[in-house]
């Protein structure tokens, strides 16, 4: 069904938008998420009682780093869904091998995104750094939340498409 293939197109887009924006804010606001980082990475507003303290990183070079990254795997986020967008808006009514083909750039980025959100601030900045300790700046809800709309929209995706019905409504 067309509506299906329009719907993988669009929810591919829709990360792609978020990618976009979510870099677009962090280079154009940049102290505003760096503060987030250097605090994570310090570790300066876990429990006072807190065993882990010892894992705090404190250098300012590696805090811009870490924040680097962070904002180099956003942008590639970005540009993998919408050249995926892109290349299953092209295919919407291609044969079904062609259309899920056309799924891999789509793919390639979603599975990036669960994994900055996952393992980079889930599981790096939410365990190994305590964030979740944190009363100012604990970012484990917010990527569950982007977590879980990129794992639903990648299985959405990642259903196979079927041969459209050529004789009917399509």
């Amino acid at each position: 069904m067309i509506a299906l293939r329009a719907a993988k197109a669009a929810t591919a887009a829709a990360v792609a938008l978020f990618a976009s924006l979510v870099a677009f804010g962090n280079l154009t606001d940049y102290n505003t998420n760096f503060v987030f980082v250097e605090h994570v990475l310090s570790m300066d507003t876990i429990f006072p009682f807190s065993t882990i303290k010892y894992r705090a990183i404190t250098n300012p070079t590696l805090h811009h780093a870490a924040y680097a990254a962070i904002i180099a795997a956003e942008v590639v986020i970005a540009v993998l869904c919408w050249i995926g967008a892109g290349a299953l808006v092209r295919r919407l009514r291609a044969e079904a091998a062609a259309f899920n083909r056309a799924k891999t750039f789509s793919v390639l980025g979603l599975v990036l995104g669960f994994l900055l959100w996952q393992v980079g601030f889930m599981s790096i900045g939410g365990e190994w750094f305590g964030m979740w300790q944190s009363q100012q700046w604990n970012g484990v809800p917010s990527a569950f939340r982007f977590v879980m709309t990129i794992i639903a929209v990648l299985i959405f995706l990642a259903m196979p498409d079927q041969e459209l019905d050529r004789g009917g409504a399509t």
